[in-house]
């Protein structure tokens, strides 16, 4: 069953095509996905900013798919990069797993993560259909 969630683009706030200014997720399920880090399956921690984020977010990908929904059902997502990181680059690279799958999204700006080395971290929440 799809569940289908409504995007609000307030027209007194900029309109982008990549993502949304809220959403209205109906009642359902909701999982919340623990921060992501650019780490394979071993837990090696991938060189780079676009390495990291790309791997970053198939991790995210893959808890969704392990709950039993998808990007389509991600209400909002949180993205903390180390300082300095080019954000254009992570923001490309997220694109390139993502997909055009608008949602609310936050990125900040941090000193760093708790593993050392680690350039980005992404975390989300979606709405699990029944």
């Amino acid at each position: 069953m799809t569940i289908k969630t409504t995007h609000l683009d307030p027209e007194e706030l900029h309109n982008n095509p990549a993502f949304t200014q809220g959403v209205i997720a109906p009642a359902a399920q909701t999982l919340y996905v623990g921060g992501q880090l650019g780490t394979d399956s071993t837990g090696k921690l991938l060189d780079g900013i676009e390495a990291q984020t790309k791997q970053a977010m198939r991790n995210v990908l893959t808890v969704l798919a392990a709950a039993g929904t998808g990007p389509e059902h991600v209400v909002k997502i949180n993205i903390y990069l180390v300082d300095g990181v080019d954000a254009q680059v992570g923001y490309a690279a997220s694109q390139s797993i993502w997909g055009n799958h608008r949602t609310a999204i936050t990125v900040v700006s941090t000193t760093g993560h708790g593993r050392p080395g680690a350039l980005v971290e992404i975390d989300a929440i979606a709405i699990i259909p029944e």
